[in-house]
């Protein structure tokens, strides 16, 4: 499914993987959203709540899209965690991959400091 990040005033477009946790968070859009950041990653909670699946990982990229369940939250890595010891992003615990930003993920730098955030159908 094709997915709209809008975070300030940065839009970058996106896609849901074909996975469970992927689909709980498609039936729940549009999301609106007030972004915590993590070094160059936004995160914020959700209404839902979906266990770790059997792919859950902590091996992530930047314009990778996951869902970590500790905090009911939808995150958005862009670029280096305070846990990266390199360029890649490094979440605080597995998280279910649901997505990845279609091109330049570093794109949402800009939007560091955004109120809001919005995820949509594209």
């Amino acid at each position: 499914m094709k997915i709209r990040i809008t975070a300030g005033r940065v839009t970058v477009e996106a896609e849901l993987f074909d996975t469970a946790c992927a689909k709980a968070m498609a039936k729940i859009l549009p999301i609106d959203a007030s972004p915590n950041e993590w070094g160059d990653e936004f995160y914020f909670s959700v209404n839902v709540y979906v266990p770790l699946d059997e792919a859950a990982t902590r091996s992530v990229k930047a314009g990778d899209i996951g869902y970590w369940p500790p905090g009911n939250a939808i995150a958005i890595f862009f670029g280096p965690t305070p846990l990266s010891s390199g360029a890649d992003p490094v979440p605080a615990s597995d998280v279910n991959l649901i997505g990845r930003i279609k091109g330049n993920p570093a794109a949402l730098r800009k939007a560091k400091g955004a109120s809001s955030i919005r995820i949509e159908a594209a």
